[in-house]
């Protein structure tokens, strides 16, 4: 599913939107395997931020579920990752959303049932946004 994901991306800014405990970060890592990364995502939200190695580029994985307000957000210096050429996957990003690039795609993750996600990829199409739902038993 990673591998299709990847296909309709046009940006290199991901939003990732679901409930604690979605997938949001087992779906990162699964696009990290196949971005062809040796790391492993785990959930940046007491350091803000994780730095994962690509082998041409790099990803910088945001959890601002913990944000309490934008100016934390200046504090560490989110202008100058997201003035970045790299990747950028935002999880929460609700929390800064006067911050976000305006070219971003957004992926919403939810629930099915224990073992079952649906996975909702929005692809911005000129003036149109077409929104895919894909469900897998797993990422």
């Amino acid at each position: 599913m990673a591998h299709r994901v990847l296909d309709h991306l046009d940006t290199k800014t991901i939003l990732f939107y679901g409930e604690m405990g979605s997938g949001k970060t087992t779906f990162i890592n699964a696009l990290l395997r196949a971005m062809n990364s040796s790391d492993i995502a785990t959930s940046p939200t007491f350091s803000i931020v994780n730095e994962y190695i690509l082998p041409n580029d790099k990803i910088y994985h945001f959890d601002f579920y913990r944000i309490e307000s934008i100016e934390e957000a200046y504090n560490f210096g989110v202008e100058d990752y997201f003035n970045s050429d790299h990747w950028l996957f935002i999880e929460w990003p609700d929390r800064v959303n006067d911050l976000l690039p305006k070219e971003a795609q957004s992926i919403t993750i939810t629930s099915v049932d224990n073992s079952t996600r649906s996975l909702k990829l929005t692809i911005n199409n000129k003036l149109l946004t077409e929104q895919n739902a894909m469900t897998e038993p797993k990422f």
